[in-house]
């Protein structure tokens, strides 16, 4: 096919407000480089990192929850998970899902015409196992908010299913997210998880992902959302803040909390977990700074475990979930991407149930 030389995308100029991004249409397609492939986007997902980054919150200087609004309080220079500055205009976007329809000079030109799914992490492939060499996509590099898109050849995986582009895209951050705090967790089918925020994307995929494993899951949503997050599969589900959190639990043994929530229900859920339970994280949506009790810590014999730069097996063993039918995608809504910003303060406002897509 004849590549173009322009393409449309939406482009994030700064720190703030859904304001700074920016809709062009005729930016420059993306060359890709000698072991890369370019990629035209057929969806790409909306998720945490995405608001976060573009508001700043994940610099030290703040520390109120998720709002999606721009932050009085904020240090450039760490504000990216990694906690560096980052370089504008960027284009973000880490879910993105495509067609390969150009490689550099020294990629695998067999993946021309493949549909892919590509990794959120970027990593030093000569060292894949080093957090400190790992970016992401769509935050140090650009991402998939465009129509085309360049990765590295060996941060994408060929898909081979029946389910849609815009469906696919539901899974790279999320599920890939949950897998790796799972496997953190070393969850297995002895293994009562409890899972607050599970109408989210992340917290949809813990639930299918603990069960793939054989564990018991308890859920926590607002009741509004009982339904959609029932279809998830959960054993039980729980209104997302009860008053009394262990009588709601009648009972139940929890040996796993699996979290990204946090706030101000956070010691409520160190108190749930049973001697020698595991705690996992990898977000703090209701607010990062939480009431930590050392003596419920140590006299449990607990083991807290943060989750972010996941491996490459992670990735892989998601593909596969997906083409063995054994997980489902949470679609809750598609927008073009030239609403980028209405697809955003949707997911902002949790409008939905599950992921948000947009359709370049």
């Amino acid at each position: 096919m004849t590549i173009p030389a322009t393409m449309k995308a939406m482009v994030l100029t700064g720190h703030g407000d859904l304001d700074k991004y920016e809709w062009h249409e005729d930016w420059p397609v993306p060359q890709p480089g000698p072991m890369e492939v370019l990629i035209r986007v057929g969806a790409c997902g909306l998720n945490n990192t995405d608001v976060n980054t573009r508001t700043g919150w994940y610099s030290k200087a703040v520390d109120e929850a998720t709002t999606g609004g721009a932050h009085s309080e904020l240090d450039d220079e760490d504000s990216t998970w990694g906690g560096a500055p980052l370089t504008f205009p960027r284009i973000q976007g880490a879910d993105a899902v495509g067609t390969v329809v150009a490689v550099g000079d020294s990629a695998d030109t067999s993946l021309i015409g493949k549909r892919v799914i590509v990794a959120g992490w970027l990593r030093d492939w000569d060292d894949p196992m080093n957090r400190d060499k790992a970016g992401y996509f769509g935050s140090e590099c650009d991402g998939g908010f465009a129509e085309y898109t360049t990765a590295d050849m060996q941060g994408i995986a060929p898909i081979e299913s029946d389910l849609s582009d815009a469906e696919l895209a539901t899974f790279s951050c999320s599920y890939v997210t949950a897998e790796g705090m799972l496997d953190r967790a070393q969850v297995d089918g002895g293994d009562t998880v409890l899972i607050p925020g599970a109408s989210g994307g992340v917290g949809g995929a813990l639930i299918q992902l603990s069960k793939l494993r054989g564990a018991r899951v308890i859920a926590m949503a607002s009741e509004a959302k009982h339904r959609d997050v029932a279809e998830l599969g959960p054993d039980r589900i729980l209104p997302r803040s009860p008053e009394n959190l262990r009588s709601a639990l009648k009972g139940e043994k929890i040996t796993v909390v699996a979290d990204v929530v946090g706030g101000a229900m956070w010691p409520r859920l160190i108190d749930m977990l049973a001697r020698g339970g595991r705690y996992t994280c990898s977000g703090a949506i209701a607010g990062p700074m939480v009431e930590f009790d050392l003596r419920t810590f140590y006299l449990r014999d607990l083991t807290f475990t943060g989750s972010t730069v996941n491996t490459p097996q992670n990735f892989f063993d998601v593909v596969k979930y997906i083409e063995n039918g054994q997980i489902r995608p949470a679609l809750a809504a598609t927008y073009p991407l030239a609403e980028l910003k209405e697809a955003q303060q949707a997911f902002i406002d949790k409008s939905h149930t599950g992921n948000i897509v947009v359709i370049p």
